[in-house]
């Protein structure tokens, strides 16, 4: 690659999907016919991983960043279920599907840790004390039968604007 211009070119996860990205161009020419599907969908999905690195990280949001960061994992996810399709049908060696493998290991790994590092709240779910509210919740729910119906706020003589007393229907 050449020299970095937008940050997202010094990100190593970038350059290496774009380095995935390349291998895989080269693994596809000899995928046609029957497979060529396949071939394409896994182009794209190759492809889907520096493009939304790159969009991601100019996002000014931390949550927008993770989102991306995200897709851009599900991606890398896709490829290798793709690859595990291209290697059924013996379309792909597994030699070559298992170094590929490894290019998407790592790419994953470091997009986990970026999207967890931008990712917005997070709390523990001990602090919520479930049994109580639904307790609470269900006290309430057992005595509505027993309340009266509050008296019905509507005007006596119609439809009548609240504010200004005039009839929101006007006579012809």
């Amino acid at each position: 690659m050449t020299e970095p211009i937008f940050d997202h070119d010094r990100l190593d996860v970038y350059r290496l999907s774009i380095g995935y990205v390349a291998a895989a161009f080269d693994v596809s020419k000899s995928l046609s016919g029957l497979h060529r599907h396949a071939r394409d969908q896994w182009l794209r999905a190759a492809q889907s991983i520096p493009l939304n690195i790159a969009e991601g990280n100019g996002k000014r949001s931390l949550k927008d960043r993770a989102r991306f960061f995200d897709i851009a994992r599900g991606s890398a996810f896709e490829c290798a279920a793709i690859q595990d399709v291209l290697v059924a049908t013996d379309s792909l060696e597994d030699v070559a599907s298992r170094e590929l493998k490894r290019m998407l290991k790592r790419i994953v790994s470091m997009l986990t840790r970026m999207a967890m590092k931008f990712d917005g709240v997070r709390e523990p779910s001990v602090d919520y004390e479930l049994g109580n509210d639904y307790e609470h919740e269900h006290r309430d729910a057992e005595h509505e039968h027993e309340r009266k119906p509050e008296p019905s706020r509507a005007p006596k003589d119609g439809l009548r604007d609240y504010t200004n007393g005039k009839s929101i229907v006007r006579p012809r």
